[in-house]
């Protein structure tokens, strides 16, 4: 029967020599199977695909739902219908059990709704936690009974706890990011200063590394790279190092603005037209604290020979592995958003087998106690250690002993010919 059934609803030609299953009348596939086309779905067809169409709506709505309400977008009712909840079953433990659920528990869904719930929903708390205080006040009894009554104390933390909650809300809710999003997105923001930080692969025969470190041990930092292989073949590497003035988070949102200006502008221009164009994008924020160092390293992976281009950045190092000596490499320019129709020239120079060249910001090498040059002898002493490895694993290692406990943000890039 199932067999005949599915033959009947789907007009397919019938079996032949299946044992059990007698022919057709002649006729029968052609009139009976394009009478149920017509006359569409069977009943019980129609309603598991209708049944199937109501259970994916459902998903799609509860899909739609967590996401709005993650990213804040969603209405805080059920928080609030938990919170408010919370409230008589507080008070009535309270009652019972006072000595174990003292009333200044009622700051736990104060402070709990102060994250998750908006002003107005706050205010709602609120009350129920006032009349739950009144009714805990009026079943314990007076406070100068004893111990586990509502006294001034107690509305006082309770009053403390929702005035913090309400400013909380309301920072919020002027700012427009939830608390929800408000982590999510930090966390977003600096895996995208990570991602445009990240230096392409170079070919056989060169090495590059590259390490980073706010102040404060916090996740940002004024202190970025930019970089890309161009030209023709992609045989030219193009670096760009730049230190944002500040440090830490005050300068962490300039840093994630101007590293994705300088990604767009790098390998768009010509490599002596970039710091021009930087420096005038710069000048048209109009930034109260709108300067910035940099320094735009172009280097040729065949031939070995670069150009550095400096504005206002602390000196290049490279190493020359036939004499073992470090040399300074600076090239004149003014700082990045100063003053419109900047010049910048550039050093020239040539990486041959075993030489390395170093780029690092000024929070590496200066601090209060230490000029300049007594910091850049003190890193170049120390990279003469790695001299043996290649600097493989050589970028943090330098940082933590160079400038473990210095309060700024430093940077460190290491360009080596093996």
């Amino acid at each position: 029967m199932r067999e005949r059934l599915h033959v009947r609803l789907h007009g397919l030609p019938w079996p032949d020599g299946v044992p059990g299953i007698d022919a057709p009348p002649n006729g029968w596939i052609r009139s009976r199977g394009m009478a149920e086309r017509r006359a569409g779905p069977s009943p019980l067809t129609a309603r598991l695909l209708h049944a199937h169409k109501a259970l994916h709506r459902v998903r799609t709505n509860l899909r739609r739902s967590a996401v709005d309400y993650f990213r804040g977008g969603a209405s805080d009712w059920v928080a609030f219908a938990g919170l408010l909840l919370t409230v008589p079953a507080l008070t009535c433990a309270t009652v019972v059990t006072p000595l174990w659920c003292a009333p200044e528990a009622l700051v736990l869904p104060i402070i709990a709704g102060g994250l998750l719930l908006r002003p107005a929903s706050l205010l709602a708390l609120y009350a129920a936690s006032a009349i739950a205080l009144m009714v805990e006040s009026v079943m314990l009894g007076p406070y100068e009974d004893g111990a586990a009554r509502v006294t001034p104390g107690t509305i006082l933390v309770v009053a403390a706890a929702g005035l913090s909650g309400l400013l909380v809300a309301q920072f919020r809710s002027r700012v427009g990011v939830p608390w929800r999003r408000g982590g999510t997105m930090l966390f977003d923001l600096r895996e995208r200063i990570r991602v445009q930080s990240k230096l392409p692969k170079l070919p056989a025969g060169w090495h590059r590394e590259m390490a980073l470190r706010p102040a404060g041990g916090q996740s940002f930092s004024g202190d970025f790279v930019v970089a890309a292989r161009t030209g023709p073949n992609n045989r030219t590497l193009e670096v760009v190092l730049t230190d944002v003035s500040g440090k830490g988070m005050d300068a962490a949102s300039r840093a994630l603005l101007l590293s994705g200006a300088f990604g767009g502008l790098l390998g768009s221009l010509p490599p002596h037209a970039f710091l021009p164009a930087a420096n005038g994008y710069l000048l048209r924020q109009s930034w109260e604290e709108g300067f910035a160092t940099s320094v735009h390293l172009v280097l040729d992976l065949d031939s070995g020979d670069y150009e550095l281009l400096s504005a206002g950045h602390v000196p290049a190092m490279q190493l020359n592995a036939g004499s073992g000596k470090w040399e300074e490499k600076a090239a004149e320019g003014p700082l990045l958003g100063v003053y419109d129709g900047a010049q910048f020239d550039p050093a020239k120079g040539t990486l041959r087998r075993g030489d390395v060249l170093m780029l690092f910001t000024d929070g590496l090498v200066e601090t209060a106690e230490r000029d300049l040059t007594e910091g850049m002898d003190r890193l170049t002493g120390e990279a003469d250690r790695y001299v043996a490895s290649s600097f493989h694993g050589a970028a943090w290692h330098l940082i933590e002993s160079v400038a473990r406990d210095v309060n700024d943000d430093r940077a460190l890039l290491l360009i080596c010919r093996d």
